[in-house]
Order: C-alpha cells, then sequence, then structure tokens
C-alpha cells in the first residue's frame, strides 16, 4: 500500500482548497448534473449520483444548488460532457493523472498541455502512467468514527479490501464496483463518512527536492484551478525538511 501523503494532509488542513471554494462547488455541481443526466436523477437508484451528492454535502454545498444540479440534468439547458482522462509526467518524472470533464476537447487539451510544459513536464500517452496507480473506491471518516481495529472490523464485514489509519482520519478502500455498496454499510455501522469516491491510489511515491517541489505544486495549481479538470492525482510526497521551505 502506498499511504497517503503527508504534504497532501498538511496542505489540506492549511486551507488549500478555500481559495477554491467556488470552483469546488463548480466543478461537484458538474458531476451532480451529468451523473444525474447519464442515469437516474434519484440518487437512491443512481450510485454514482449518490456518491457525488455525498461529496457535495461534505464540503457543505447548499442543499438548493445541488437540487439545482440535478433540476438541470433533466431539461434542454445541460450541457453535453465528454469525460476525459490525460497522463503525463511532471518535473522530476513524478507520474500525473488529469481527470477532465469538458464541452470542448481541444480547448481542454490545449490546456493541459501547456501547463505541462509551462512547469518542465510532458503530456503523455493515455495508459502512459496509469499502471502506476491502483483505480480504488475510498471512504473516509474521522478519527471520531472509532479506534483502528473498530473500524478495520466494520469496513472488512462491509466488503472492504483494506483500512489505513493515520493522524488525519481513517481511510477505508474497496473495489471501484464495491464503493456504493460498501459505503451504505459503513454509513451504517459507523455513521456518515467525510468522504465517498474513485480515486487513482499510486501503489508508490517519490520524495521531491525543493526546486521539483516547487515545479510540481505550481503544475497541479494549474491544473485544478482550470474550469474543465475535475481531480488530479499525483505520486510525488515532499519531505518536512522541503515542506518548512516552501
Amino acid at each position: 500500500m502506498a499511504g497517503h501523503s503527508k504534504w497532501a494532509n498538511i496542505q489540506h488542513r492549511k486551507g488549500k482548497q478555500d481559495k477554491l471554494r467556488s470552483k469546488m462547488f463548480s466543478k461537484l455541481a458538474k458531476e451532480i448534473t451529468v451523473a444525474a443526466k447519464l442515469g437516474d436523477p434519484d440518487p437512491d437508484k443512481n450510485p454514482r449520483l449518490r456518491l457525488a451528492v455525498k461529496a457535495s454535502k461534505a464540503v457543505s454545498m447548499p442543499k438548493d444548488v445541488i437540487d439545482r444540479a440535478i433540476k438541470k440534468s433533466q431539461g434542454g439547458e445541460a450541457e453535453d460532457y465528454t469525460e476525459i482522462r490525460y497522463e503525463g509526467y511532471g518535473a522530476g518524472g513524478i507520474a500525473i493523472i488529469v481527470e477532465a470533464m469538458t464541452d470542448n476537447l481541444n480547448r481542454t487539451a490545449s490546456n493541459v498541455r501547456s501547463y505541462f510544459t509551462k512547469c518542465g513536464g510532458n503530456l503523455g500517452t493515455t495508459g502512459s502512467v496509469a499502471h502506476s496507480f491502483d483505480r480504488v473506491g475510498e471512504i473516509t471518516y474521522p478519527l471520531t468514527a472509532g479506534d483502528a481495529d473498530t473500524v478495520m472490523m466494520a469496513a472488512l464485514e462491509a466488503g472492504a479490501d483494506d483500512v489505513e489509519t493515520d493522524d488525519d482520519g481513517h481511510y477505508i478502500t474497496c473495489k471501484v464496483e464495491d464503493l456504493s455498496a460498501v459505503s451504505d454499510a459503513l454509513e451504517k455501522a459507523l455513521g456518515e463518512s467525510t468522504e465517498s469516491k474513485l480515486i487513482w491510489r499510486p501503489q508508490s511515491r517519490t520524495e521531491v527536492d525543493l526546486e521539483t517541489a516547487q515545479k510540481l505544486l505550481k503544475l497541479v495549481d494549474m491544473l485544478e484551478e482550470d474550469d474543465d479538470v475535475q481531480t488530479v492525482t499525483h505520486n510525488f510526497d515532499v519531505p518536512d525538511d522541503v515542506a518548512a521551505k516552501l
């Protein structure tokens, strides 16, 4: 197991996402609309939509915004989005996966390619780095949900594959196709989770030096600020001594 990036958790605690709050809401609303359009508008009958709604509630998205996004999927004003994955290498040969949802493939591809180039990386072909990651479902619980043994037992009974506990919480992983069922079973045993989502989990992480970290963090920021980009996943970690200099 690769484990979680300590740097990612530090960034989250410092409120890195706060400045992107409106963008986050926009991206979640897009996911809700697409999920509802592709499936049933009732979250109870649509696992993908149920997970999107849960993710939105986890970041305190207003209920009326969620309802409006679902309603939009049933009307004629909903845009036709294409889901696409980009793979490439950042500075230092770090593997990066970018998931996007766009109504203009040419625009998105051009933008993503330019971000990689500007930050000392290069965009690869589909499949060029995915082999360095595992596609899994991840359900997150706060430490207050119980001790490690309690959460482990509940997770295994719910059909999960593994649990990792650190200072930030419990991270439960399962097969992609089991995410909705495991999430529902855990909710009955442990209460509502902090987050339930599909992720690309790196099989290993590479520690980077200061110069490489600066280039990589700039690239991640540029990607995350793009309206078409939904998620950015990488396999680098920043050592404590380097983090202190950033």
